[in-house]
Formats: structure tokens, C-alpha cells, sequence
């Protein structure tokens, strides 16, 4: 890969940015080294490692990689037989063990959604009884612990004692000193570590021993006095003698991860490889960038969807995505348009994308991504003059164009910047015209820029060359930093300058200098320009209503799944209330039926029959009222059902309420009395579902005379299929009822064999009548499994 347009893309420094986010100065290095590759078979790989990262990073929340210490150096000494490492190199070890063990634990619990860092953390050394041993026996700090053995903990014991001996003595010889040999504020100090006294420079003939330091003013002398050097001597050897454990301790730790030096080394590298990934996933986490996907080298495609500057937009900077795609037959793209319009950044943009992506860096961008590899990327960009070579601006651009003609091949990118500048502008764009051609049949991907208009008129000229600029607010003379593919900019000079305040005649006198063609593509960019403004408006306008009626249809259909809810709620909450109040009025029925059984065996005459029918009847009305108005008014769920306004006297209808369907027998003032079973209730004409036109009906006749039982309507089956199952329950117990009083022995209840949710329900409710002492199912010639058979009694 080109190293000089790889500096002037600014590579280094947007690595510098990706290492930023590495949790320890190893992964930070390591993403540093990274360079551009030309091999699909690690970039893609590395993509995704670092896209399963980010995944993992999203998923595990606030992890963050543990300590990762630089043992480098000492593990290339553990290859020496007899080594030993220092303390802070085994608390080191330690560190690394620990944080393999954390890390490999995370990993590899979520081993099934990211089983490419699993791969990684698999290996990692797992020893936490190296790791205890170590940490037993080396603190924090790097130092070795009393505790390491039993030895250390008596030596260090007595050198602590000897010690404080030492002081004792010597501050008690101090004392003893004459006043005058005396220094004020006295105290036992360590010089070399020798504990020694200060006393007057007169005194050093009385007191004798060592000279060790003296004072800035050579007044006071530090003395190691005659008493102190047996006890000094004493404690040297003691001293001695912990530093010889000290050492055998530091060995017999070292011995035991000599051994482990290669999974040591290996973990280490792991760990390396898993900073560098999760300092790349926090980079794209950042700047938002999205995977592309990486053609092979030579392919003709090219895109960027919402492609940012990558060292701009992970800085802060307010940044300006742009989309690019370039067909299979254009190879060339010329941006053209004023200075400061973000040309140069654009170019450098394209140029880092690529770099990124080729070193297994996800880039700022959005989904739908598709990037050819590139071989090598040349870059022309800036001002490189060189004095110590006596090259000119425009000699240094023509160096950096040779190389280029030389090497590009269909598989590199060329990015030049202000093409055809630094020279006469007629023989600059001659020789810019004649590279780009060059470059375009090549089939050399290229993006350049310029202010020459001749260069502009090439893509009508030259298949596989297209235009494209970046737009420029003239009103408010600031760029919009737009790409715009198809249509080449303007460089504005004179509608700046008009801006400015520059006189209207001297501006027309200029625009009568430009030669004619330059004023006729003026006049036709600035019409393009118009209607693209125009148009874009436009666009926008339809974009934002089509979003208003997007929303606007989902909140409708938002609402109405709300309502489709609530009704639903609404419909087996009733369905449950009438459920239970039915059952409950059944009960009272039964207990009912039974007095009346009672009261007609214990009847006399005709008289007091019909009287304990009446009280019965009466009975069975009231407390029917009652259920009926503790029920909620249902309104008619069936569109075909005809209307309250259609009721009358005699019509038949269904208590919405309770399902219960009877005879319109009286209306007045907003209510009905409609008999069902034999039961007179008042209802809501609201809640009633008119079921069928009929005549009105005749009062059925009373019984005279004589002492027949109570007139009931009764059939040996009763047919369920077809209804609902709240719709079956009260024709069931209503058949039931009227089975009972006609003292049937049994009821064939027919209820089809479907799904078997009716027969469900019809076992259910026998299963709670007590007037129902056993059931079963259908026999032969009975119906079968479609049929139950309930036994009365």
C-alpha cells in the first residue's frame, strides 16, 4: 500500500483516534500497527470479529476489558533456565491470570451469539491455583508478603525488633550527651541506611564511630556511634537473611510458571487481539458505522451510503454524510465547486473509508456499503512543495502524477486533488484532461477535483467520466457540503464578490471578460442549480407528507387495534359475568323447582297448586330481575340482526345480556317484559336483538279444573350445534329446566363433534347440576361422540 497517500489521508492519526478507545497502551499498540491489507480472506474475517464485538459490547452491558499488563519482557526471560522475576513482574502474572479468567468467563457465556470470540477466549489460561499462589505471596504494590512463608514472617519479625532496639538505644545515648554536643530537636535518622545520630561537629571526638553525612552548614555531624555498630552489624545479617528468602520464594514462583511460558505468551496475545477488537467495536459504536460488505479486487461497484469523514465525525466535528455510487461504467468522478466546500474533505473521506475498512476497521458508515478492495490507493492532496528538492507546488504535484500513471491498475484508487492547477490553466487543464482519460480507460477507479471548466465539459465527452459537486448556498455564501452526483458546481467567484459589495458595473465587465462557452455552462449550472433547489424542496414537501400520512395511518391503525382490545376485553369479561350470573340464577331455579315439587305434593285442592305455582313463578321472576339488572346492556354484535326499532308485542327476541331468548309480551316506556322459560322479566328495549318477525301470540290457556301438573313444554333432546358456546349454555339449562318439571328420565343433548369446544361446555355445565346424577356419551344409534346423554334425577 501507497505509505505517502496513506499519511496524507491522515491514516496515523485517525488510528491514533480508533486506540484511543483500547483499555490498556498493549491493545492501543496494537491498533496502531494496523495497515491496510489487499487480502479479502483476513479482511473479512476481521470485519466480522470486530462486528461480533460490537454486538457483544451492546449485549453485556458497560463491559469493559480488564487490566492488561505488559509482560513482554519478562516472559521472553522465563525461556532462561534460573531466571527469576521480580515481584512486580509475579504480581503482573497474577494480574494476567486473573483477568484471562474474568475474561474468558464473560465470553464464553455468550459463546452461541459470538462464537468467533469465543474462539478466542477459549484457550485463555485458566490457573487460578498460580494465581492464588501468586497473589498469597505478592501484594498489590509488588512487594513480597510477610505471610509468603513461615521464615520471612520470623526474620522480618526480628529485623523489626532489632530495629526498634537500635532506636531506643541511640536515643538514649543521645541523651546522655553532654548539653553542649547537643543539636536541638534531636532525633535517630537512617543515612545509607545506617541508623546514625547528629550531634555538633565539636562532638565527634567524644562520641567516636562512623561519619556517615554532614549538614549543608557543616555544623552538624550524622554519627554512627561505637554502641550502635554491633547491633547494626547484627541486624545486617538478619537483613541478609530475609532477602535470601525473598529470593528463594521469587524463584520457587517463577520455577512453577516456567513451565506455562507458552500458554503465558499465547493468553497474553489473545488478550492483545481482544483490546484491539473491542477498542475498534467502541470506534464504530461512536461514529454509528455499519459493516460493508468487501467485493474482490477489480469489481466495478462501488458505494457509500451515509459515509462520514472518519477523523471528523469521531472528533465531534458536525459533519455532513454524503451517498456515493458509482455504476459499473463510471470510473471517473469530477467534483467541481467553490473553495472551502469541503472538496478536499470529501476526497480524504473516500480515501479513509477505504483504508479502515482494508484494516479490519469498521468505518462511518451506513448499511448497504459495498467496497471493492483495493490493491493500493494513490492520493494527491495538498500543497507539497519542497524546498530541499527545488520543487515548485505544481513539480510536485506532477511527481506524485507520474508515480500514479505508472502504477495504477484497475484495482487501485486515485484521489487528486485541484486537478490541472498551479500552471497556466489552458495547458494545466490539457494535461489534466489527458490523465483523467488515461485513468478512466483504464478503468481505474478516480475521483478528482477542480476549478477548471473545461474539465467539466469532459463527462459529455469521455464515456465512464461523471460529474458531481458539492453545494453551495449562494444566498447565504456557505456550503452545504451536499454531494450531488450528475451535475457539476460552480466556483461562485463572481456571485461572491457581488455579495461583498463589488460594483455592479465592474462585475458585469468581468462576466463580459469569461469566454462565451465559460458563460453559457455559467447560465446553465445556475438553471440546473435552480431546479434542483426547486425540486429538492419538492421532494421534501412529498417525503414529509407521506411520513405525516405513515403516521397518520398508524396511529389510525394503532387506535383501532385498540378499540378491536377493548371490545374483545369487554366482550369476555360479559361473557364471564353472564356465565356466572346464569349459573347462579340456575341455582336458584333448581331450589325453586324444587319447593314447587314440594308444594304440589303437599297440595289439597287445584287452588293451592296454582297459588304455589303463582309464589313459584313469582319467585323465579324476581330473582331473574334481578340477575338481568346486575347484568351490562350488550349492544347487537351481528350487522343482519334487526333492530330495537323493529320490536313489538310478540316478537322474538335474544337478552343480549344473558343469550337468553324469549316473547316480547308488553313494551312501555323504553322497556319490555319479555317472557323466557316461563319466567316474565323486564328489560332495556337497548339490550334486546330482535331475531325474527312473528304475529303476535295468543296467551296460552290456563288450566280449569282437575289436578294436572304444570304445563310444560318439554323435549327428550335438545340441538346445540351451531351456537355459541355462552348461546348454549342457557338452551341447555333451559332444556334442562323443562326436562325436570316434565320428570323426563334422561336428555340427549346433540352437540356435533367439530372441534369438541361444545362439547366442552356441555360437560361443564353437567358437571355443576345436581339434577344430573350421572352422563355419557352417545351409544350406538345415539349419535356417538356427538351426542351426550344426561340420566335425570
Amino acid at each position: 500500500m501507497n505509505e505517502h497517500a496513506l499519511t496524507v489521508l491522515q491514516l496515523p492519526e485517525t488510528l491514533d483516534v480508533v486506540a484511543g478507545y483500547a483499555s490498556s497502551p498493549l491493545g492501543a499498540d496494537a491498533v496502531r500497527a494496523l495497515t491496510p491489507s489487499d487480502a479479502l480472506a483476513w479482511i473479512e474475517p476481521e470485519l466480522r470479529r470486530v462486528h461480533q464485538m460490537v454486538g457483544f459490547l451492546l449485549r453485556v452491558d458497560d463491559w469493559v476489558l480488564p487490566a492488561l499488563p505488559d509482560l513482554r519482557a519478562p516472559l521472553k526471560k522465563l525461556a532462561v533456565e534460573g531466571s527469576v522475576w521480580e515481584p512486580a513482574a509475579l504480581r503482573d502474572a497474577g494480574v494476567l491470570l486473573r483477568s484471562a479468567r474474568e475474561t474468558r468467563r464473560v465470553v464464553l457465556q455468550q459463546a452461541d451469539h459470538f462464537p468467533l470470540l469465543a474462539e478466542i477466549a477459549e484457550p485463555l489460561l485458566k490457573r487460578e491455583d498460580l494465581e492464588e499462589a501468586i497473589r498469597s505471596a505478592i501484594d498489590d504494590g509488588g512487594a513480597v508478603r510477610d505471610t509468603a512463608s513461615r521464615e520471612l514472617a520470623r526474620l522480618r519479625r526480628e529485623i523489626r525488633g532489632a530495629r526498634t532496639r537500635i532506636v531506643e538505644k541511640l536515643e538514649q545515648y543521645i541523651q546522655s550527651l553532654p548539653a553542649r554536643f547537643q543539636v536541638a530537636d534531636a532525633s535517630v535518622t537512617i543515612r545509607d541506611g545506617r541508623y546514625v545520630i547528629p550531634v555538633r561537629r565539636e562532638a565527634r571526638a567524644e562520641v567516636g564511630g562512623l561519619v556517615h553525612d554532614e549538614s549543608t552548614t557543616g555544623a552538624t555531624l550524622f554519627i554512627e556511634p561505637p554502641i550502635a555498630l554491633e547491633l547494626m552489624n547484627r541486624l545486617r545479617e538478619m537483613e541478609i537473611a530475609e532477602a535470601r528468602e525473598v529470593q528463594r520464594i521469587l524463584r520457587e514462583l517463577t520455577d512453577r510458571l516456567r513451565p506455562h511460558r507458552a500458554e503465558l505468551t499465547a493468553t497474553l496475545d489473545a488478550l492483545i487481539i481482544l483490546d484491539s477488537l473491542f477498542a475498534r467495536a467502541r470506534y464504530a459504536l461512536t461514529v454509528n458505522g455499519a459493516r460493508p460488505a468487501m467485493l474482490p479486487a477489480g469489481t466495478p461497484e462501488y458505494q457509500v451510503v451515509r459515509g462520514y469523514h472518519p477523523l471528523l465525525r469521531a472528533t465531534g466535528v458536525d459533519v455532513v454524510p454524503f451517498d456515493l455510487r458509482m455504476e459499473e461504467h463510471e470510473r471517473t468522478l469530477l467534483v467541481s465547486g467553490p473553495n472551502t466546500g469541503g472538496k478536499t474533505v470529501l476526497l480524504k473521506a473516500i480515501g479513509l473509508i477505504s483504508a479502515l475498512a482494508q484494516s479490519g476497521i469498521i468505518p462511518p458508515v451506513g448499511e448497504g456499503t459495498r467496497l471493492p478492495l483495493f490493491t493500493n490507493i494513490f492520493a494527491d492532496i495538498g500543497d507539497e512543495q519542497s524546498i530541499e528538492a527545488s520543487l515548485s507546488t505544481f513539480s510536485a504535484h506532477l511527481v506524485n502524477l507520474r508515480e500514479i500513471l505508472e502504477q495504477a491498475t484497475t484495482e487501485s484508487l486515485v484521489l487528486i486533488d485541484e486537478m490541472g492547477s498551479g500552471t497556466d490553466p489552458a495547458e494545466g487543464g490539457a494535461l489534466a484532461q489527458a490523465i483523467l482519460v488515461e485513468l478512466t480507460r483504464r478503468r481505474t477507479l478516480t475521483v478528482a477535483t477542480t476549478h477548471l471548466g473545461q474539465l467539466k465539459l469532459l463527462a459529455g465527452e469521455e464515456p465512464g467520466v461523471v460529474n458531481a459537486s458539492l453545494q453551495f448556498d449562494a444566498v447565504e455564501l456557505r456550503p452545504t457540503y451536499r454531494l450531488q452526483k450528475g451535475v457539476p458546481g460552480r466556483s461562485y467567484g463572481l456571485a461572491i464578490a457581488k455579495r461583498l459589495g463589488f460594483p455592479e458595473p465592474l462585475l458585469a465587465r468581468a462576466e463580459e471578460y469569461l469566454p462565451r462557452a465559460e458563460r453559457d455552462v455559467s447560465h446553465l449550472l445556475l438553471e440546473l442549480e435552480e431546479k434542483e433547489r426547486a425540486l429538492a424542496v419538492s421532494l421534501q414537501e412529498t417525503r414529509a407528507a407521506r411520513a405525516d400520512a405513515v403516521n397518520l395511518r398508524a396511529q389510525l391503525e394503532q387506535r383501532e387495534a385498540e378499540l378491536r382490545r377493548r371490545e374483545q376485553d369487554a366482550e369476555r369479561r360479559a361473557r364471564q359475568q353472564a356465565r356466572d350470573l346464569l349459573l347462579s340464577a340456575r341455582e336458584e331455579v333448581e331450589a325453586t323447582i324444587s319447593e314447587l315439587r314440594e308444594a304440589a305434593a303437599a297440595a289439597t285442592s287445584q287452588e293451592e297448586l296454582e297459588e304455589a305455582i303463582r309464589a313459584a313463578r313469582r319467585r323465579v321472576e324476581q330473582r331473574a330481575q334481578k340477575q338481568v339488572e346486575r347484568m351490562p346492556d350488550a349492544e347487537p354484535v351481528t350487522p343482519a340482526r334487526r333492530q330495537p326499532q323493529d320490536l313489538e308485542v310478540g316478537s322474538r327476541v335474544r337478552i343480549a345480556a344473558t343469550g337468553a331468548e324469549g316473547v316480547v309480551v308488553e313494551l312501555r316506556d323504553g322497556r319490555a317484559v319479555v317472557e323466557t322459560g316461563g319466567v316474565r322479566l323486564q328489560v332495556a328495549t337497548r339490550g334486546l336483538e330482535v331475531l325474527r318477525a312473528q304475529q303476535p301470540q295468543a296467551a296460552r290457556p290456563q288450566p280449569r279444573g282437575g289436578w294436572s301438573a304444570p304445563d310444560v313444554d318439554a323435549a327428550p333432546e335438545v340441538d346445540l350445534r351451531g351456537m355459541r358456546a355462552d348461546e348454549a349454555v342457557g338452551v341447555l339449562t333451559r332444556a334442562l329446566d323443562n326436562a325436570v318439571l316434565a320428570g323426563l328420565p334422561s336428555l340427549r343433548i346433540i352437540h356435533g363433534k367439530g372441534t369438541g369446544a361444545l362439547r366442552e361446555v356441555v360437560t361443564d355445565v353437567l358437571k355443576g347440576e345436581r339434577r344430573v346424577h350421572a352422563f355419557r356419551p352417545g351409544g350406538i344409534g345415539e349419535g356417538g361422540t356427538g351426542v351426550t346423554v344426561a340420566e335425570l334425577g
